[in-house]
């Protein structure tokens, strides 16, 4: 597989040669999920430095001289990431395992990844394209709000919507329990007496506000696809499967979250 340098590599190095590095920082680059997971190993205490256990969030360190265990074992950094898409199914949970057994992610890509996560969700029923990697500084940007990133969905809604509906979506949008949306673009693809095809493109990544969305002005969403992600597009890909994005594609998402 090629490496996928990123520019985030040039800024741990500068970071390192500056008075070390954010040890949250070394274990995401470490693949131990993104920035926020790894600030809750340190917290747990499950992290040592040099055979002294670190707790504080603001600890630095230079992972070229430091001995670093988490759990007991000595951490490898290494900046061949791999970022994957994966087309989820329906009745899939957007979890890498399950207490009650169910389908998860995992059982999509095996164990060739073990240290890959998923770049947010979506829900039991909906489908489409989910983004994964090892990379936690790229997962962190990612799924921030900060960096807006739109997502392309198509979904099936009950009953006739006009284009009326869609512009008053894109203009004024709707409010909700949790505040006020609107969708970046709405067009309708399809329709007939029963059922609208629409595409939408936002950047909110609440849960589930395409359903919430459209459930509250009256047009329930009886199937929705994500098909796109920032610039990684679902494509031909079969439900089921997933692909690793190629070099040009992980630089073109870099670039889009401010890598």
């Amino acid at each position: 597989m090629p490496e996928q340098h990123s520019s985030n590599r040039k800024s741990f190095e500068a970071d390192n040669q500056n008075e070390g590095v954010r040890l949250q920082k070394v274990l995401a680059q470490a693949g131990f999920g993104s920035r926020r997971k790894c600030e809750e190993i340190i917290t747990d205490g499950r992290v040592e430095v040099d055979g002294e256990l670190i707790t504080e969030l603001g600890t630095r360190v230079d992972p070229k001289r430091q001995k670093i265990l988490v759990d007991g074992s000595r951490i490898h950094i290494d900046y061949r990431h791999v970022t994957l898409a994966l087309n989820k199914p329906r009745k899939v949970l957007s979890t890498m395992s399950d207490p009650k057994g169910r389908w998860t992610l995992r059982d999509i890509i095996g164990d060739k990844y073990e240290r890959v996560f998923h770049m947010g969700r979506l829900d039991y029923d909906s489908e489409g394209l989910i983004l994964m990697t090892d990379d936690g500084e790229l997962s962190q940007h990612v799924m921030h709000p900060k960096y807006e990133v739109a997502k392309t969905y198509i979904a099936t809604v009950e009953g006739k919507l006009s284009g009326n509906v869609c512009r008053r979506l894109v203009r004024t949008g709707v409010k909700l329990d949790d505040g006020w949306v609107k969708l970046d673009k709405c067009s309708i693809l399809d329709q007939n007496r029963e059922y609208t095809l629409v595409r939408v493109v936002l950047h909110s990544g609440r849960n589930r506000i395409v359903r919430r969305i459209f459930g509250s002005i009256g047009f329930p969403v009886r199937r929705l696809i994500r098909t796109q992600i920032g610039p990684i597009k679902l494509g031909e890909l079969k439900s089921g499967s997933y692909r690793v994005l190629s070099p040009t594609e992980v630089k073109s998402l870099e670039k889009e979250v401010g890598l």
